[in-house]
């Protein structure tokens, strides 16, 4: 469990501060890191079937996976507080989710295999880039997330919206679109 404190870390994660490793209350970030690492790597070598991954990636992000969304292993999380997923969603084998700027992702979205969504990044100041700067994810409504895409901090994907696999976002996705590429651009902009 998170352990609270005055000028709580996790607080201020989610608030989107940058945070520094000689910050307040960072050791209980570490503790937190930790936990995951540990409940990761149990949840993908000890899960047996798909309702014992749910059960083990409830317990790292703290809230429960509603029995319709799965997620295949091996899937890695470096910390889980700020995950959410919908319903319905379908996670592919071998994500990565740096979650600690946040990670939300909607009903009916799917994720293929290999992705990675990444919420954190760092300074370019060589003599502060070991900071880790926060900035969210959002997937909303009905989005696909191709084989090997990367979803870069600040990022949102519209409804309905489709990365294309091997794409690297660094800028929103409109609804109803789909990008591709390296930086990710629209290919098509109706998918009606």
């Amino acid at each position: 469990m998170i352990k609270k404190n005055t000028n709580d870390i996790f607080e201020r994660m989610r608030a989107g501060e940058t945070i520094r490793k000689n910050d307040p209350g960072y050791d209980d970030f570490g503790q937190a890191v930790a936990r995951t690492i540990r409940l990761c790597n149990e949840m993908n070598t000890g899960a047996t079937d798909t309702d014992q991954v749910r059960e083990r990636l409830s317990e790292i992000i703290g809230s429960p996976i509603d029995s319709s969304t799965t997620i295949f292993p091996p899937f890695y999380i470096n910390l889980g507080h700020f995950t959410t997923l919908g319903k319905n969603v379908f996670i592919n084998h071998a994500c990565s989710f740096l979650d600690i700027g946040g990670i939300t992702i909607e009903d009916d979205v799917l994720v293929g295999p290999r992705v990675n969504i990444t919420s954190e990044s760092h300074p370019l100041d060589p003599a502060d880039r070991a900071a880790l700067v926060l900035k969210p994810v959002h997937i909303k409504r009905n989005a696909w997330i191709g084989a090997g895409a990367t979803i870069l901090p600040g990022v949102t994907v519209g409804e309905n919206a489709v990365v294309a696999a091997g794409a690297v976002v660094s800028r929103d996705v409109a609804p109803n679109t789909v990008v591709a590429g390296i930086p990710a651009k629209v290919v098509k902009e109706r998918l009606t």
